[in-house]
């Protein structure tokens, strides 16, 4: 009764609407946005007013617990930090103290009492992405969260019993990067002509192979027969499509057909320094460059746009800061 004595009078008299009320609750709360078989996006936004760097002026970094399998992201507001976890919402946040006494070594030693490392989130099969976002009026963090390991788990099983048919219904694209180590490894145990010819087929649903087009209508075929239960029809006998040439490597397909976000995930890695020369990775860092320019001008705030500006002096920003100022005119009046 008190807590709700609180409330009424915090709403009447300290100037504050029921809106406004409402809109502090929405802070800080994961949702689910999409949930599929093998998917789940997760967003939420987080207040950025007022949080310190935690380490090297990063004001966010991400920890795994390997148990449970969840992925958190910590904050430093004053006083504090804060741990949220993603993957499992209805948890409360970790609150660890900070002054001149826990620093940052000890909330490490705290969080990994708790089961939770400092992580990559791509190296657990989550695919993260981190933009700033006004939420109705307020500065946030939008972060996304997609996680993939139901996804990953069933590719991996298709590649260990080498056997296409466990993931040939499956729409969802998986990023290469997940399980090229794992595919990697049985294509260079693969014996038999069955078996490279069933990891070709994998290889077809990660896009490291195109499938010709008699390879195409023997899979129509395929699919008519054994969609028909009581067919007459002999099995077409399949020629195994196998390129001679060695699955294309992960250089062209960072620098051709990775999403933004892969990529990005790709070069925060060890793995693309260690794998790639000195002028594939500064190319790779270049296309980066290019579609983060054409990210932000495409979904970049108003505020965004003008910090870009003010540092990069580039016509196009300038064009589209006017734009975006007409828009937010006219959906004023």
């Amino acid at each position: 009764m008190k807590k709700i004595l609180l409330v009424l009078f915090t709403v009447l008299f300290g100037g504050c609407s029921m809106n406004e009320l409402l809109l502090w609750t929405e802070l800080n709360k994961v949702s689910v946005i999409k949930r599929t078989s093998y998917i789940t996006h997760y967003r939420v936004y987080f207040q950025r007013d007022h949080l310190k760097p935690i380490r090297h002026g990063k004001k966010y970094l991400f920890f795994y617990h390997k148990k449970s399998g969840d992925i958190a992201i910590l904050f430093h507001p004053s006083g504090s930090y804060k741990l949220y976890n993603i993957t499992h919402q209805t948890i409360l946040p970790t609150i660890i103290r900070a002054d001149k006494k826990h620093g940052y070594y000890s909330m490490l030693r705290a969080l990994k009492k708790k089961g939770f490392r400092l992580a990559s989130p791509s190296r657990h099969g989550f695919v993260v992405s981190v933009s700033l976002r006004r939420y109705k009026g307020i500065k946030t963090y939008r972060v996304d969260v997609k996680d993939y390991r139901k996804l990953i788990a069933r590719y991996k099983y298709a590649i260990r019993t080498y056997d296409a048919k466990k993931i040939n219904r499956i729409k969802t694209h998986l990023p290469y990067s997940f399980i090229r180590s794992y595919f990697e490894r049985y294509l260079a145990k693969a014996v038999t002509s069955e078996q490279k010819a069933q990891l070709h087929r994998i290889g077809v649903k990660l896009g490291l192979y195109k499938t010709t087009s008699k390879q195409k209508k023997i899979n129509r075929q395929k699919e008519a027969i054994s969609s028909s239960e009581n067919s007459i029809i002999d099995p077409v006998q399949e020629t195994p499509v196998i390129s001679k040439q060695k699955p294309r490597d992960l250089y062209h397909y960072y620098l051709h057909d990775a999403s933004y976000y892969e990529l990005q995930n790709y070069l925060s890695t060890s793995d693309a320094q260690s794998a790639l020369s000195y002028n594939q990775y500064n190319t790779l860092k270049k296309r980066y460059g290019k579609m983060k320019e054409e990210k932000l001008l495409k979904e970049g705030t108003l505020e965004e746009l003008i910090a870009a500006y003010k540092k990069n002096n580039n016509p196009k920003y300038k064009t589209k800061i006017l734009a975006r100022m007409k828009e937010l005119q006219a959906s004023e009046k």
